[in-house]
């Protein structure tokens, strides 16, 4: 199957029961093949004179084919289904992430050291000085990741038990990529008044807190209302780490094509939350032409400097309602495209009205605005989210190292000035010399990348006064 990529999402594993006589497999493998099933390994579990038991692997295009597949499967003479598995659920089955404890419970003795009595003192001198929490409890290093489901992955409102999987994958990246222990945390209201009063309710015992998948526009205003309200960290991923990559991106894209933020014309389409803190940082950064898109048209443009002395109030400037031309008017010219929007809108001809040279994000997940085949021909620079393709920004570059960051120094906030720091450090990962077409974004598993990050964000932090504490080195 020539459109199956190298990680399938739809990998099966079927036991079959077959007739213990030649050409059996054959026929199971030229029924694969008739129904489009990318034959993987075959495994002999068992034998007898009669029956012969076979684990066989294979990549199908989706559920629904997966399914086709087992059928067809299941209906040849002599071969039997036995069970069939797939590789995503069995990954997921009971759960992605546990709580472990850090010294063994072996003794009364260290039994009453960890909890009553000993543990007493500790509280008595946390409450006599409430700063000693950061050293004697796991708020030092933890993360809630918060969310009411109403905006899960590119897949909509799906509630919260649907969001929990999501979350649980969120921890997982917490404390894989920067040994921070992340807790999932699905809420069961989506009233904003009900999340700000609850996440306030649990803020003391984290460190920081993620907001994630929670829809526009009512993720802006619980953001804000959580930042104002809080002295820990707050952020939402799904907008501040979108940003901060595709701006670390930018930077090196620029650099290849040998362009400056202040000549080039960008246009963000899609002005949802990732959108909106896009075009918030592109203008911090020194952007002074940009243009922002719905699906009305042109719904955010003008003054560059009445739009960057703004950019912290955006949504103000947007003219929803009231475009003033189309997203092909937008693109006459421009240097740079940034889709944060859906897939397929774009066609082969509205990226030759943008300039030479030009730079195209197409970020939708998963298919992107334009396909990648029609557009890389016509492109400098092309990057999407997916991991199949070259230059994908993927928000994981960001998150474990800004909160990295803002926990080391014990952060009251992430600021600007922090995420245009994390933005920098990112793209810096990357040698000028080293630098190319298909190269402007390290690895998500380089290791440099999250330790770079959080030396750069607690820099920022004790620069701009909001640290408690110095960053470690």
């Amino acid at each position: 199957m020539t459109d199956l990529g190298p990680y399938s999402n739809y990998r099966m594993t079927v036991r079959l029961e077959l007739a213990n006589r030649p050409g059996m497999f054959a026929r199971v493998a030229t029924t694969l093949a008739e129904e489009g099933g990318n034959l993987g390994a075959v495994d002999i579990v068992s034998a007898s004179r009669d029956k012969i038991i076979r684990d066989v692997t294979f990549d199908a295009k989706s559920e629904e084919h997966a399914e086709q597949v087992l059928a067809r499967l299941n209906g040849l003479p002599d071969v039997k289904v036995l069970n069939a598995s797939d590789r995503i659920f069995l990954m997921h089955l009971g759960g992605k992430i546990r709580v472990e404890s850090k010294l063994p419970l072996t003794t009364r003795n260290t039994l009453s050291m960890v909890y009553t009595p000993g543990v007493g003192r500790v509280s008595q001198a946390i409450a006599k000085d409430r700063s000693k929490v950061y050293a004697f409890t796991t708020k030092c290093n933890s993360v809630a990741v918060v969310t009411d489901g109403s905006a899960v992955l590119g897949l909509g409102n799906l509630g919260p038990e649907a969001a929990l999987p999501v979350m649980e994958g969120k921890a997982m990246l917490f404390r894989e990529f920067a040994d921070i222990d992340a807790w999932p945390i699905c809420l069961n209201t989506q009233d904003p008044d009900e999340i700000v009063r609850i996440v306030q309710g649990i803020a003391p015992g984290f460190g920081g807190i993620n907001l994630e998948d929670i829809s526009a526009p009512r993720c802006f205003e619980i953001e804000r209302r959580l930042k104002a309200a809080l002295d820990i960290p707050v952020m939402h991923d799904d907008q501040h780490g979108t940003a901060v990559v595709i701006l670390a991106a930018l930077r090196n894209a620029l650099k290849v094509v040998g362009k400056r933020f202040e000549e080039v014309q960008v246009v963000v389409n899609g002005l949802g939350a990732a959108g909106m803190a896009c075009c918030q940082i592109l203008l911090a950064a020194g952007v002074t032409r940009l243009i922002g898109c719905s699906r009305e048209g042109i719904v955010l443009s003008g003054d560059p400097e009445r739009l960057r002395a703004n950019r912290s109030a955006l949504a103000a400037s947007v003219q929803r309602g009231r475009p003033s031309g189309t997203l092909q008017d937008a693109l006459k010219g421009a240097d740079v495209f940034i889709g944060l929007s859906v897939g397929n809108i774009l066609q082969p001809a509205d990226l030759d009205l943008m300039d030479k040279n030009r730079i195209v994000f197409a970020m939708a997940n998963p298919d992107p605005e334009i396909a990648p085949d029609q557009a890389v021909p016509r492109c400098r620079i092309f990057a999407t989210g997916r991991s199949d393709y070259p230059n994908q920004i993927n928000n994981v570059l960001a998150f474990p190292g800004i909160f990295r960051g803002a926990l080391n120094v014990q952060a009251r906030d992430i600021n600007e000035a922090m995420k245009l720091a994390a933005a920098e450090a990112i793209a810096d990962i990357i040698p000028e010399n080293a630098l190319s077409e298909d190269y402007i974004i390290p690895s998500v598993f380089d290791k440099q990348v999250v330790h770079q990050v959080s030396l750069a964000v607690a820099a920022a932090a004790r620069d701009t006064g909001i640290a408690r504490r110095l960053p470690k080195t």
